[in-house]
């Protein structure tokens, strides 16, 4: 039987969908996530050392971000997404079977460098697949839900680890860990890449950076997207490792607080599947949203409740909603030969960004409650709600001539 050439774009788009889900799933059903903090510690490392580790972590995805995307422009962008979860489950095995300082450091290298690999990778195959399709319209709706994937998954993973540490200590919840990357590396290798990469030799990686970069420096729409990423996602991105602490605070039983903790990231999870119809926002309800998580933020934490907690969540889910819908106005303003190249440029500004609130956060935290803390950090996503507003005005009042380019 012939397909219609309608019909042709539907499956394309079913298999790449169907792929992508489940390669985000996987990539993210890590069940040491909640847990790897206590192997740190039961291990005998002290606060500081294990400071240094979430900070070493941090320095990998920095060093290699912007790097790993222009490679991402130049090679296949399938052949890093399953690379990485190999060298992320290279260091988890290192972890379980030799832990030690040493360990546990060269695992956070491996899994900085795995993570930055995928980082942009993911995006731009997802984009040029698409529009390749001619259904880059539902670029949004797709990273929406491959969003939601990754949550769902992180959830299973905190439901998971208590039985799983319960019947085999940390080597079975290592061994889980390294089990579902390499079945992500597996499923990556099915997703589809009908784009060429360049012959090797005739595009270095470093001229492909030095296109990109230039191109975010001569364009007023792409830098303004690119500083919007980092604006949107930095705070609640540093924020959501201390929600435990925060729930702790309120008094409520220790047993409690996973609950409480699945109850937000379940909210999240929820949030991230409205990403298609939340796109007609525009730039007005863009900022309406992140003002309206802020405000949720704010309150959710000060009221210093576990019914406040909820609120919390409420605010995670319109941040993740909005860090969707800066990433699809980024995508709409990039070429596609750099498009991984300027991704990585702003996941490398938001990798920044979120360094400087851990390091706010410290600093705070040593005399605030977490609560105080909390409510201090949801004015930056004000001030962001107030320049986008600001900035749409603008740009209405401006005649077509003077309007900044946008696709």
């Amino acid at each position: 039987m012939t397909l219609s050439p309608a019909r042709v774009p539907a499956t394309g788009v079913r298999r790449l969908t169907t792929t992508l889900y489940g390669y985000a799933f996987l990539d993210d059903l890590v069940l040491l996530y909640p847990v790897y903090a206590l192997l740190f510690a039961d291990t005998g490392l002290p606060l500081w050392q294990i400071s240094s580790l979430f900070a070493l972590w941090s320095l990998t995805a920095v060093v290699l971000e912007v790097p790993s995307g222009a490679w991402a422009d130049t090679v296949s962008r399938r052949r890093l997404l399953w690379l990485g979860p190999l060298l992320t489950a290279a260091g988890f095995a290192l972890w379980v079977t030799v832990p030690s300082y040493g360990s546990f450091a060269l695992g956070f290298v491996l899994w900085g460098a795995g993570g930055a690999l995928g980082s942009g990778s993911l995006e731009a195959l997802v984009y040029d697949e698409l529009e390749g399709l001619g259904a880059a319209e539902r670029y949004a709706r797709v990273m929406g839900r491959t969003r939601a994937a990754r949550l769902l998954a992180t959830v299973a993973a905190m439901g998971l680890a208590g039985p799983v540490l319960a019947l085999g200590g940390y080597p079975a919840v290592g061994a889980a860990s390294v089990l579902a990357c390499l079945l992500a590396a597996a499923t990556a290798t099915r997703l589809p890449e009908h784009r060429v990469p360049a012959e090797k030799g005739s595009t270095r990686w470093s001229a492909t950076l030095r296109a990109g970069l230039a191109e975010a420096r001569g364009d007023r729409a792409v830098q303004g997207a690119l500083l919007l990423i980092p604006a949107v996602v930095a705070v609640w991105g540093a924020l959501d490792e201390y929600v435990s602490l925060l729930i702790r605070d309120l008094g409520v039983a220790d047993t409690t607080v996973p609950y409480l903790v699945l109850l937000v990231w379940a909210t999240v999870t929820v949030g991230s599947l409205f990403a298609g119809p939340a796109e007609r926002l525009g730039t007005r309800g863009l900022a309406a949203l992140i003002a309206g998580s802020a405000l949720a933020l704010a309150v959710g934490a000060g009221v210093r409740t576990p019914a406040g907690i909820a609120l919390v969540g409420l605010a995670f889910a319109g941040f993740q909603l909005a860090e969707v819908l800066v990433d699809v106005r980024l995508q709409h303003r990039i070429e596609d030969a750099r498009r991984a190249t300027l991704t990585s440029v702003a996941s490398l500004g938001t990798e920044l960004a979120t360094v400087a609130v851990f390091g706010l956060y410290a600093l705070l935290g040593a005399a605030m409650a977490h609560s105080t803390v909390f409510v201090i950090l949801s004015a930056p996503y004000l001030v962001t709600a107030l320049v986008l507003a600001r900035g749409s005005g603008r740009a209405r009042n401006e005649s077509p001539r003077e309007r900044p380019r946008t696709q």
